[in-house]
């Protein structure tokens, strides 16, 4: 079973060039530097995602009353608030 498929990748020279000189200065493939870049950004939009939808199931009102109950200990030396 094959891990990896191709993609005829089409890019603007300069941004082709650009990311060659990287790349070079990086110590890493043309190949390489795209799918890791590939990678971050799908990693970035996952992680945006997970927490927008963290955020829907919050409960802000639980959240407030924590924030403000009464009790707790004081803050540890030099936790505090200046």
């Amino acid at each position: 079973m094959r891990m990896t498929s191709t993609y005829p990748l089409r890019l603007p020279r300069s941004v082709k060039a650009a990311v060659e000189k990287i790349a070079k200065e990086e110590g890493v493939s043309l190949n390489q530097f795209v799918a890791t870049a590939v990678a971050e950004k799908l990693s970035a939009m996952n992680t945006a995602a997970f927490f927008a939808e963290r955020k829907e199931r919050a409960d802000m009102g639980a959240f407030r009353r924590i924030l403000t109950r009464k009790g707790g200990e004081k803050p540890r030396e030099g936790d505090e608030n200046p």
